[in-house]
């Protein structure tokens, strides 16, 4: 079987539980370290025409990281197009079986359990914190209602302030974000990469958490670390 990957978190999920059935990934596809396949673009622009010369048996994407008429033209091509949608952990449970069952991957990971469980058995948050969650600037855009990160951090303690905001990721004003007060302002290092300078010194007196967007947005083997790892930059900034 051959496959092609245009999400990074499926293609280091697809790449550890079946080694060798992928054939071309995005630019953006950085795990595994060792990956060695075609690039065929980025997850917004992916080059057709080379994902059709490898024919593949499979392309697997995401209803938000492609866009649709990407998607349209490998189907038109007669590429075979799996599409998952992941808006919370147990949704994303249920998509990465999914694919890796539509890859040919005949038994459960060993990583998809520690995922599953590293989640089951995650304690009660004590007392919850307030957020906002940055995903982008020029212009200002945060994490709003019904996302996959937004689902993580709340099930962490956290409560990002624009949940219940009409779109999914709304552009609000810096002043704005500013003036929500949260008890952090939370930095993902994609897609924006937020650094120590570039996001702390637009929040002047509020504490700021730089967090790996590979475990904040990535649904794969990443998750079963997320929550330890979250956890720990969600306490430094808060110290």
């Amino acid at each position: 079987m051959r496959v092609v990957s245009l999400v990074p978190s499926l293609t280091e999920a697809v790449a550890v539980s079946r080694p060798g059935v992928l054939v071309g990934a995005t630019d953006w596809c950085t795990h595994p370290a060792d990956l060695d396949v075609v690039r065929v673009g980025g997850t917004k622009n992916p080059k057709a025409d080379r994902i059709v010369a490898l024919a593949p048996d499979l392309v697997v994407a995401n209803e938000e990281e492609n866009r649709t008429p990407d998607l349209d033209a490998l189907r038109a091509a007669g590429v075979e197009v799996l599409v998952t949608e992941v808006r919370d952990v147990p949704q994303a449970f249920r998509e990465l079986a999914r694919v890796l069952d539509a890859c040919g991957v005949t038994a459960r990971p060993r990583w998809l359990d520690e995922v599953e469980a590293a989640w089951s058995s995650l304690p009660a948050p004590q007392g919850r914190t307030t957020a906002v969650v940055p995903i982008w600037r020029r212009p200002w855009m945060v994490l709003g209602r019904d996302t996959f990160a937004g689902d993580v951090l709340s099930r962490l303690g956290v409560d990002h302030l624009y949940a219940d905001h009409a779109e999914r990721y709304p552009r609000i004003p810096l002043e704005e974000l500013r003036a929500a007060a949260p008890d952090v302002v939370v930095l993902p290092d994609e897609p924006y990469r937020f650094t120590a300078v570039d996001g702390p010194e637009a929040f002047p007196g509020l504490p700021c958490a730089l967090v790996s967007g590979r475990h904040l947005t990535w649904y794969g083997p990443s998750l079963a670390e997320a929550p330890r790892v979250l956890g720990e930059a969600l306490r430094a900034a808060r110290r």
